[in-house]
């Protein structure tokens, strides 16, 4: 039987602050903002333990580490299930990976508190329920503690870790420097010069740089 959570419901922005919380987890009891430090942090909800479509998701977090340290990303499951479910299940988690996927171990803390307060739109606010949850949302934040990305996803489709590993370089690379990401970019291909640098900027910043449309401007970008 799970232990028995607080219930919380948050109803945030992207741009909004991230709210804090404390609780049990796998690796010991953490305040969030202060086990963030000052790492960006992914959260991952799930519905309930011992879910096939979680299982295989979960595998996948663990096996991205070296991605998550890259990126100076913390991680962090989110599951309404108690302390020993999570224990068992993270060795289905990493029985099922190392036989399927290639070596797996779940190091991350997976909590159980069944908070799930990150939502999918900017406007209208928009609060899910936390239990159960209907959803099960991935969100981003940044060292400052602000809702960057959400993505929510139907309980029957798997996450796509590489989108979200994307998106995070494509964040992350607009704060290093005044650009966006045109459709389908990955990284290494040309960006775009955001709106708020003018020509005459943009010839000293992005020298290379091609103006298709007077405001469409491309760049290639070394980092």
């Amino acid at each position: 039987m799970a232990d028995a959570v607080p219930k919380r419901e948050y109803s945030l922005r992207l741009g909004s602050t991230a709210p804090d919380f404390e609780a049990d987890t796998t690796i010991g009891r953490i305040k969030f903002h202060e086990w963030l430090g000052n790492s960006w942090g992914i959260l991952f909800s799930h519905p309930g333990d011992f879910t096939p479509v979680c299982t295989t998701e979960l595998g996948e977090v663990a096996r991205r580490a070296k991605d998550w340290e890259a990126r100076n990303v913390k991680v962090i499951g989110i599951s309404a299930n108690g302390l020993e479910e999570h224990a068992k299940w993270i060795e289905d988690i990493n029985s099922f990976g190392g036989k399927t996927a290639g070596p797996t171990d779940v190091q991350f803390p997976i909590s159980l508190t069944s908070m799930t307060c990150w939502t999918t739109r900017t406007s209208p606010t928009v609060t899910t329920k936390v239990f159960p949850s209907p959803s099960v949302p991935s969100s981003s934040s940044t060292p400052q503690r602000k809702i960057r990305l959400t993505l929510n996803y139907p309980a029957v489709a798997g996450r796509n870790f590489d989108e979200i590993i994307r998106a995070i370089d494509a964040i992350q690379l607009g704060d290093k420097h005044r650009i966006a990401t045109p459709v389908n970019w990955n990284k290494g291909q040309d960006v775009i010069i955001h709106a708020s640098v003018n020509n005459e900027e943009a010839k000293t910043l992005f020298p290379n740089h091609v103006a298709h449309l007077p405001y469409l401007r491309t760049t290639p970008l070394d980092s």
